[in-house]
């Protein structure tokens, strides 16, 4: 039987106004060592999003968080970060920034499969 194993995850937001530190959750990364797990998952529910009444590039935005999805599986479409170890990509990604797109602080929890996982989260905190 496959015993619980370690995993970090922090969510994805997307603040259309910084200085007001509103957001809305639009994603989830998750890391787990033990699996070599890395990845990230969002959706951009425009309509959501549009209540902020800011005028967002839903665009850049999409190329933004495709960026991340690169970093997460590594090599040189991550770019330079991309080449990095699992974890640093993961410690890149979760870093604390003052951008439109931030995440939430890491979280720890136990699992049996990643995928399954951040399915689950990705479900109880975007959805």
């Amino acid at each position: 039987m496959q015993e619980n194993q370690l995993y970090e995850y922090a969510v994805i937001r997307v603040v259309p106004k910084v200085e007001r530190e509103e957001f809305l959750n639009v994603g989830i990364i998750l890391y787990c060592k033990k699996q070599g797990f890395l990845q990230a998952k969002y959706m951009l529910d425009k309509q959501r999003l549009s209540i902020f009444g800011t005028e967002l590039d839903f665009e850049e935005l999409e190329k933004y968080l495709q960026t991340w999805e690169k970093i997460c599986v590594g090599g040189k479409d991550g770019g330079p970060i991309g080449t990095l170890p699992i974890a640093s990509r993961f410690r890149w990604l979760t870093a604390t920034r003052s951008t439109i797109v931030q995440t939430s602080k890491t979280h720890p929890g136990y699992c049996k499969n990643a995928q399954e996982t951040l399915n689950c989260l990705f479900e109880a905190l975007v959805l």
